[in-house]
């Protein structure tokens, strides 16, 4: 299989959603706060996602249809389960990542500390170009961001362990009561939320809207592999950022935008050096960029496809739900604000608590009579996902116990 840059496409997309506050914001947490100590957590529920992510792509370029439309197959319960989920989880998701992309916005160009200003700005710059650009431009947009990350975050974990003189423990932390919320959220959005394996699937059909010539099977786990593993490699540079510059120093990370911008930023700057600020906060901003205009293209694409299926309408409601998740969103920066931490802790928790479920009715659908068995997955993929199910299951259950 010869490689084209210009076949990958949904698998960057799929980075460029997780790589934001999964990453730069808890990942660069735990390394602050606990060392090493999260390594086999991270580890653990990559391996455990992989196989309900990868069926999202998987199903799509075989069946010609989306998640979606498999799980309406199933039963129109699971439509509308996932419907109301979404409407309960995507202003919120939309506002976390949009606040980090807004401090970072303050801090690079330095006009203002306004928050709630630089919010609105970049939630109707982000809406206008998806109303322009479309799937094309998204998918050009990504792959330069992308391609500017991995190189400033391999020269920043490589220049911070050349610097650093202090010995960070490799001891691995089992959960507590005291750590467990925090483990939650680091699991729930780590390396994405299983609904996005939804989006993956729209997205894999779009891509292959764009090209003259189909792209084949074995392209389409290509480009979902390269998006994983590079996901996976990126967040263990900003657990290793967290743990080489920040613990055991005493600093922690601020609740509010602006000054966690500042501290993220410095974090690379004292690892590359305060002349390479510039360039450090163009990075930071952009992939946040990236995560801010994903997330607000994927919820409005699946909300449309979900009202298309239980109401059998033919007509696309994109733009609507585009223009509902951009006021909604815009509404929460005027007068829910404060409440931030709180909508993100709920969010975070309803995306680890419903991830048992994706987990089932993906592995359920790519097993089901729709998938030619010659595209099912292999047997240790099997047993993988079937242990996955269990971990995930079994770990909800025994956060649901605690509360």
């Amino acid at each position: 299989m010869t490689f084209k840059l210009s076949k990958l496409g949904p698998g960057i997309l799929f980075a460029g959603a997780a790589i934001g506050v999964s990453h730069l914001v808890q990942s660069t947490r735990a390394g602050a706060e606990y060392g090493w100590g999260l390594i086999w957590a991270l580890l653990l529920i990559n391996l455990f996602k992989y196989p309900f992510f990868q069926y999202g792509p998987r199903y799509a370029q075989v069946t010609g249809e989306s998640l979606l439309d498999g799980y309406y197959k199933l039963g129109k319960g699971y439509l509308w389960a996932y419907f109301f989920v979404n409407l309960a989880t995507m202003f919120t998701i939309q506002s976390a990542v949009t606040v980090v992309t807004a401090g970072l916005a303050s801090k690079l160009f330095g006009i203002s500390e306004n928050i709630v200003m630089w919010c609105l700005l970049i939630t109707l710059f982000c809406s206008v170009l998806l109303i322009i650009g479309r799937y094309k431009l998204l998918d050009k947009f990504i792959k330069i961001i992308m391609i500017s990350l991995a190189i400033s975050s391999i020269l920043a974990v490589g220049f911070a362990f050349l610097k650093n003189d202090n010995t960070v423990p490799l001891n691995q932390i089992l959960p507590n009561e005291s750590r467990l919320l925090f483990l939650i959220a680091f699991l729930g959005w780590m390396p994405a939320p299983l609904d996005i394996s939804i989006w993956h699937s729209i997205w894999t059909l779009e891509k292959n809207k764009t090209q003259s010539k189909k792209i084949s099977f074995k392209e389409t786990l290509f480009d979902f592999d390269v998006g994983y593993i590079f996901t996976t490699f990126l967040a263990i540079c900003f657990v290793g950022l967290g743990a080489l510059v920040m613990f055991g120093t005493g600093m922690e990370f601020s609740n509010q935008g602006v000054e966690f911008a500042g501290q993220l930023i410095q974090l690379y700057t004292s690892s590359l050096g305060q002349t390479t600020y510039i360039l450090i906060a163009v990075a930071t901003f952009s992939t946040m960029l990236s995560t801010t205009i994903t997330t607000l293209d994927a919820s409005p694409r699946a909300m449309s496809k979900t009202i298309q299926l239980l109401f059998n309408k033919d007509k696309s409601y994109y733009l609507p739900w585009l223009l509902v998740l951009g006021l909604g969103t815009g509404a929460i920066f005027l007068f829910l604000l404060s409440e931030m931490g709180q909508l993100v802790q709920i969010a975070t928790v309803l995306s680890f608590v419903t991830a048992p479920l994706y987990a089932y009715l993906n592995f359920r659908l790519i097993l089901s009579k729709q998938m030619p068995k010659k595209y099912h997955p292999s047997q240790g993929l099997k047993i993988l996902s079937v242990i996955s199910l269990l971990f995930l299951s079994s770990f909800t259950i025994i956060y649901l116990l605690s509360i």
